[in-house]
């Protein structure tokens, strides 16, 4: 028998947390919560569950969760987003596992994620395919998030495993936050990662990303969920171009200009 913590990330969850916490609180043997500034009622409803949050800004997905893993009171963590909710299949598979006799550190389990955009299950969200089936469950010693500015990862030395069941991902509950995130997305990705500045290779892949994620994905059977995946795709592929042009423009800029003002005093 084993213990296992879980560390949960927070930010404005309230619309789901009273759905994600209870399939939690079965497994946990410790509970982390990392918030990174709720103003709604996120934090109350922690406080309702008897769960204490711990707090920090959000820079990158990856550290929040490291973070989490580090004030964790046991090596074996569940490390959960605040839009995942795992069903009776998967509770009952991480019971069974905990019962049994504690597993090498090396051992790792992914969770079966199957994505919801707008309130409906989806077959694509750009750049992943649903289900995925993320490393999730797994010794602290062996392992960590990466420190990727989007589609964070867990890595080191592990031998993984399905976890039998459904993990409902309910992300983009609406146009506005779809879009809002689109754009934190491709910030973060132009800010820590070298992205070629070229307007024509973000036109390109945008129509790339339209025909792959739209059209032979058969997101456009979707009606106007697929319609709004298709779109978020053609944008982000575009965006992260754009942006890095832009962010380039602006800096020669700024060189030009300074370079003329030292010349002129």
């Amino acid at each position: 028998m084993f213990k296992i913590s879980v560390c949960l990330l927070t930010f404005n969850s309230a619309r789901l947390l009273r759905e994600v916490l209870p399939p939690l609180i079965v497994i946990a043997d410790d509970f982390v919560v990392v918030d990174s500034g709720s103003t709604d009622a996120t934090l109350e409803i922690c406080r309702e569950y008897g769960i204490n949050v711990h707090h920090r800004p959000f820079d990158m997905h990856g550290r929040q969760m490291n973070y989490a893993i580090s004030i964790a009171a046991h090596d074996w963590v569940l490390c959960m987003d605040s839009d995942e909710i795992l069903d009776e299949q998967v509770i009952n598979s991480i019971l069974k596992l905990k019962a049994g006799e504690e597993p090498s550190p090396e051992r790792a389990w992914q969770l079966p994620r199957y994505w919801y955009v707008l309130g409906k299950e989806v077959r694509t969200l750009y750049p992943i395919s649903s289900p995925d089936f993320p490393v999730r469950l797994f010794n602290r010693q062996c392992a960590r998030f990466n420190d990727r500015p989007v589609d964070d990862q867990v890595i080191g030395e592990m031998t993984c495993e399905k976890i039998p069941g459904r993990v409902r991902h309910d992300t983009f509950h609406t146009l506005h936050e779809m879009f809002n995130k689109l754009n934190s997305y491709t910030s973060r990705l132009v800010k820590y990662r070298d992205i070629r500045p070229s307007v024509l290779r973000g036109i390109i892949s945008a129509i790339g990303a339209f025909f792959k994620w739209y059209l032979f994905s058969g997101a456009w059977r979707e009606g106007k969920v697929g319609a709004a995946t298709g779109l978020y795709a053609t944008l982000y592929s575009f965006m992260k171009y754009f942006k890095a042009w832009y962010a380039h423009k602006e800096e020669k800029f700024s060189a030009t200009t300074e370079d003329h003002e030292k010349r002129t005093t």
